[in-house]
């Protein structure tokens, strides 16, 4: 049975983008029929500690000599991980706060980011390489290449180094821009290019769901 893992990060929770769109996906995803199965883990609703010790972003046989994290911590980084495996397809909601990641975000990824284990250090293992991993970035305002923001963006690019890259997972892009058009006066000129940007998102979502889930 093809297993979705549904990640949520936004601290919105009545009209979040991000949610929105991820909220989509899983839809789609379990419309493909009953086989297709869905994990959800919600990030602000109940936030991991942030991770509490160095030791941690290390196989047990690559830590120092000191290196004791608390043998709960440990538990939770392996059900994460543990989850991360058993997921067939990942969708992650990932809003820009501050042109970055939410926080909470931040926290899943240090502990599902371990040298050794999940990440090849001294031996090739790549448990996750090639699992899809679909990033739902919404911004309020706009990011692409040509424009003025350009460069600005430090919440993609860094999920990308550290799940792609590192990782060695598939990674697509589905970004919505301009979300604050809705919210701030002097934006309203920008409410078409809005939702415009917003309904390709969401045609994206559909269509990766749809293809992934297959």
């Amino acid at each position: 049975m093809p297993q979705l893992l549904h990640i949520d990060s936004s601290a919105e929770l009545s009209n979040s983008v991000s949610r929105g769109l991820t909220r989509l996906f899983a839809d789609t995803w379990r419309s493909l029929g009953p086989g297709n199965t869905v994990v959800e883990r919600d990030l602000h609703r109940a936030p991991l500690p942030h991770l509490p010790d160095a030791g941690l972003h290390y196989a047990r046989r690559l830590r120092a000599q000191g290196e004791t994290p608390d043998p709960a911590a440990e538990a939770l980084q392996s059900e994460l991980i543990a989850e991360v495996v058993a997921a067939d397809v990942v969708v992650i909601g990932a809003p820009m706060y501050n042109w970055s990641l939410p926080s909470t975000l931040k926290a899943w990824i240090d502990y599902i980011h371990v040298l050794g284990t999940t990440v090849p250090f001294d031996t090739r293992e790549q448990p996750l390489a090639g699992t899809p991993v679909v990033l739902v970035s919404s911004r309020g305002n706009t990011y692409g290449p040509d424009g003025p923001n350009a460069g600005l963006d430090h919440t993609v690019p860094p999920l990308q180094q550290a799940l792609g890259v590192s990782l060695g997972m598939d990674v697509s892009v589905v970004t919505a821009e301009l979300t604050l058009a809705g919210r701030i006066p002097a934006m309203t000129p920008m409410a078409d290019k809005a939702a415009a940007s917003l309904s390709a998102a969401e045609e994206s979502v559909q269509r990766l769901a749809r293809t992934l889930g297959s």
